[in-house]
């Protein structure tokens, strides 16, 4: 098993973190954040973090039963309160973006027209049209240095950070393959269901255990606090399950990923004929 080194530049300059969606996972990730932050300081890290949250959904009766939302924020966009909440705590300037990351937008480093900015991209969004949002942003001509994807079911789900293909990220043996490149399908618009949400507290209850977005969330976080901390990690994702209590970790493998590729190609191929 191989062993990722972090990005230098991280450890040089205040990192720009953009969380894409803030629902059960995303708000359990955006509210561990500034101990990240506080972290980073502490150890002489010069900046720290500067989250930005972006998500256009507004805040329903729902959401307060599994999200950490009041029922006198009902209408409010998620975002704009998250990020608030935050800055007035912990004395904060993090930002909110209250809309959606549409298809064709582009994510990179620096500023350039009305892009949006950020070194890592923390991807916390249930449908795969989202999630291939996000993956088209950090691609190609993007400079993102990393992209963690956290995506879950009922009671199981899985988190892994990836070095984008772009412009920043060439091809490498070593280069830690994203979410979508390992399982294509998890990024395949074509397949999301009718994406409606829960239109009740007891149907939001039976389709996700209570507990499952703060624990990928806390899974993730303590993947990217490691790799901040010592510089390294031996693993860039795992796997949950809270219905079984098994959880396996996403070693640094190249044959590995090169193997699920051929899968993902057979499969693939057997789809079209």
């Amino acid at each position: 098993m191989e062993t990722h080194r972090i990005h230098p530049e991280l450890l040089e300059r205040q990192v720009r973190v953009l969380v894409v969606g803030c629902g059960g996972t995303g708000s359990a990730v955006v509210a561990g954040l500034p101990y990240q932050h506080q972290s980073l300081v502490a150890r002489g890290h010069p900046g720290g973090l500067h989250v930005v949250v972006m998500d256009g959904d507004t805040i329903s009766a729902t959401n307060c039963v599994r999200q950490p939302f009041a029922r006198s924020e009902i209408g409010l966009n998620k975002a704009i309160v998250l990020v608030n909440r935050l800055n007035m705590f912990w004395g904060l300037k993090w930002e909110a973006i209250p809309g959606h990351l549409k298809p064709g937008g582009h994510i990179a480093r620096s500023y350039s027209g009305d892009d949006l900015r950020a070194h890592i991209v923390v991807g916390c969004v249930d449908t795969r049209a989202a999630r291939a949002a996000i993956r088209d942003a950090v691609s190609n001509w993007s400079n993102v240095s990393y992209w963690l994807d956290l995506g879950n079911s009922a009671d199981s789900g899985q988190f892994i950070l990836g070095e984008p293909l772009n412009g920043h990220n060439r091809r490498a043996k070593l280069r830690l393959r994203t979410a979508t490149e390992l399982y294509p399908e998890i990024g395949n618009p074509s397949l999301d269901n009718d994406g409606e949400p829960s239109c009740s507290a007891i149907e939001a209850l039976e389709r996700q255990d209570p507990f499952v977005n703060s624990t990928l969330a806390q899974h993730a976080l303590a993947l990217l606090a490691r790799l901040f901390r010592y510089g390294e990690i031996s693993y860039h994702g795992g796997f949950i399950n809270l219905a079984t209590g098994v959880t396996s970790v996403l070693g640094i493998d190249p044959e590995y990923w090169k193997r699920n590729r051929r899968v993902n190609r057979r499969s693939s191929q057997l789809h079209q004929s």
